[in-house]
């Protein structure tokens, strides 16, 4: 409680958040409608496309792109099991449901921080604004803007997809920025003096030298969408955090479990898989 000889700011900012929300949820509800439905006809036809798919088959895949990955058998067959044991536990649908937000969650991070990263990079004072405001996306409770989020969106995949953005957005950027900050700037004056343009130096020199730091960001940046799968179930999203909310309503703790060894082993696979593509890349490149 305020004492009585100081203002009371913290009421005069939540009804001032609460007149913005409510005005643009009655100014703009048929936008937001659609912008909703827009986020999530992507999240629908990845989560469509994957229930698709048989198990063994998706099993096969995995297991050859590990052993194309690593080139070790045992690898391959120990990713190849990490399917098999989700499908055995029951949650199969959940799994690919949470597979299919975090995949196009993902998608997004790389959509929207990449460019955040190389603007970042080039102009340092983009950069300094930039950067208390990714503490923020990543230090504030993600409850405090899946409020407002699921009131002006709405319940389900698309609030999620948002919180998942902005949960997993800052690390990738960040380390794009960082990656392309530490490249040696006499390679890039040797690309402009070899006749290469700003635009060609990037892609040619700049991203490819950065590429180790940016995909360190990239795998940070999954494993941060799927660590959003239980908080994103309480605002209607599909997926494995809905057994384990499932499991704390009913109080069943046996259910909660389940949901939750299901959520680690999808993480193990993810990030061993990334791991992998990512590790093998860097020794390539």
């Amino acid at each position: 409680m305020t004492p009585g000889w100081l203002p009371d700011f913290g009421k005069t900012l939540q009804g001032l958040v609460n007149r913005g929300v409510d005005a643009v949820v009655t100014g703009y509800g048929d936008s937001l409608d659609g912008f909703s439905a827009l986020l999530t006809a992507p999240v629908r036809a990845v989560e469509t496309a994957l229930l698709h798919i048989p198990v063994p088959v998706f099993a096969l895949a995995v297991a050859a792109g590990a052993w194309l990955a690593r080139r070790r058998w045992g690898f391959a067959l120990a990713m190849a099991v990490l399917p098999l044991v989700l499908a055995v536990l029951g949650v199969w649908t959940e799994a690919m449901q949470s597979l299919a937000l975090v995949t196009v969650a993902v998608l997004l991070v790389v959509i929207l921080g990449l460019p955040l990263g190389v603007a970042a990079a080039r102009l340092p004072r983009l950069g300094r604004v930039l950067s208390p405001l990714y503490d923020l996306m990543q230090t504030i409770p993600s409850f405090v803007y899946l409020i407002p989020v699921a009131m002006v969106l709405g319940l389900g995949r698309a609030p999620a997809l948002v919180a998942t953005l902005i949960y997993a957005l800052p690390p990738f950027a960040r380390l794009t920025e960082l990656g392309l900050r530490g490249v040696d700037g006499e390679l890039v004056l040797a690309a402009r003096a070899l006749g290469l343009g700003p635009r060609q130096t990037l892609w040619l020199i700049e991203l490819p030298l950065a590429r180790p730091t940016i995909l360190q960001g990239l795998n940070q940046a999954i494993m941060m969408a799927l660590a959003m799968v239980v908080v994103a179930s309480m605002i209607g999203a599909k997926g494995l955090g809905e057994v384990v909310l499932l499991g704390l309503q009913r109080a069943d703790p046996g259910l909660g479990f389940v949901g939750g060894l299901a959520i680690v082993l999808l993480a193990i696979l993810l990030d061993r898989m990334a791991q992998a593509i990512f590790v093998e890349r860097r020794q390539e490149g």
